[in-house]
């Protein structure tokens, strides 16, 4: 990127080109990601991708906000989010104490919560209070044990019209822009056009804002399991793998180090 994005020019952006968000938890891979991203999300999905748990929900702020700061000494230039973790805006004064804290002990641009109208009158009580917040709509895997599992959102009447006033609600409440996740096509298509900000998607089909992928995901890294609408640019495990056993075998043999890499 030549320049970094600001909250304005994303929301300028809707209609004009499609948003590249990715995750990152570190520094390196920040770096690494940095000249594609257009926004880096520090997802708490790092519970589950690196802290090998079953869902995102253990995850603390303590844990967000020492891996924030990494992500934003690896990528100076890329617009960083910083995902709010669960428990952690429960209520107005919850939510402001706690993203005050994220806000002046990292250089995040913003934060992002889950929720569509139940918390809006959260999004508002931030926005007014000069914290930039990203909403999240549509599947939310904080939500996943309450509602037993992974659901695809969208699928009646009724989840649709749910989706549409979750979108506005935010929008309404300040948001800049919002992820809508796991929810069908057609569905995540019309919300994109009702709002005047931007909707990027995950398992939300292509007719939206822009994208977002867990980058572990979209590397072939993360070897668990592979979500539908995850694509695989990089057999990154494979990779890895590979020249791990190379290490080994040259190890054993002794022929690593060799002269070259010996002072």
């Amino acid at each position: 990127m030549s320049k970094k994005l600001t909250v304005s020019s994303i929301k300028k952006s809707k209609g004009v080109k499609p948003l590249v968000m990715i995750t990152a938890y570190d520094a390196l891979f920040a770096r690494l990601l940095e000249p594609s991203a257009d926004m880096i999300l520090v997802g708490d999905s790092l519970n589950m991708s690196f802290a090998g748990c079953s869902d995102t929900i253990s995850a603390t702020l303590e844990q967000m906000i020492y891996h924030t700061n990494a992500v934003c000494k690896g990528a100076s230039s890329s617009f960083i989010i910083c995902d709010m973790p669960f428990g952690t805006y429960t209520d107005i004064d919850k939510a402001l104490k706690n993203a005050i804290q994220v806000f002046q002990e990292t250089q995040a641009d913003c934060i992002k919560i889950e929720g569509g109208a139940d918390k809006a009158h959260i999004i508002k009580h931030l926005t007014d209070n000069s914290i930039a917040v990203c909403g999240h709509i549509g599947l939310l895997p904080q939500s996943v044990r309450s509602e037993g599992g992974y659901k695809v959102k969208g699928k009646t009447a009724q989840e649709k019209e749910t989706l549409m006033q979750d979108a506005k609600a935010i929008e309404a409440a300040g948001a800049f822009c919002m992820v809508i996740e796991g929810t069908k096509a057609d569905v995540a298509k019309e919300i994109a056009q009702s709002v005047s900000i931007p909707v990027i998607g995950i398992g939300a089909g292509a007719e939206v804002d822009g994208q977002v992928l867990v980058f572990s995901d979209m590397l072939g890294l993360f070897e668990e399991f592979t979500p539908k609408f995850v694509k695989k640019y990089l057999n990154g495990a494979d990779l890895v793998k590979g020249a791990l056993q190379e290490y080994a075998d040259e190890v054993v043999a002794g022929t690593f180090p060799n002269e070259e890499h010996t002072y």
